[in-house]
């Protein structure tokens, strides 16, 4: 039986981002936000949660090879780091004053810059 996903997921995170691991091996560590994927509620970020992927021979490459890449975490345990202060935070969604919807800080009440 097929897995049925919600088609707009709604998340606190965009590439880009800087963010601090909530849990897991790299807990309290920040980094930047390499690619969200909405669906699977996850995201890749730099330098953390690295796999290792052994790769069979092929032509180019007649001995294989281990790959070491990063995977994606659960976006529930990843926080934003605030750019004004430094500091994690939860992320709110409130109308700027050109009536466009834009993430905010909860902490400081701050507009986050998007991009």
């Amino acid at each position: 039986m097929e897995k049925i996903m919600k088609k707009g997921c709604k998340v606190h995170v965009r590439t880009g981002d800087q963010v601090k691991i909530l849990a897991g091996k790299h807990k309290n560590e920040q980094g930047a936000v390499l690619r969200v994927f909405p669906r699977e509620y996850r995201a890749i970020i730099k330098g953390m949660n690295i796999v290792a992927r052994h790769l069979k021979p092929s032509a180019g490459n007649p001995k294989g090879t281990i790959e070491r890449k990063e995977a994606p975490i659960h976006i529930s345990n990843l926080m934003l780091v605030d750019p004004a202060t430094g500091q994690a935070t939860r992320v709110g969604r409130r109308s700027n004053e050109e009536g466009k919807l834009q993430r905010y800080a909860k902490k400081t009440g701050n507009f986050i810059k998007n991009g």
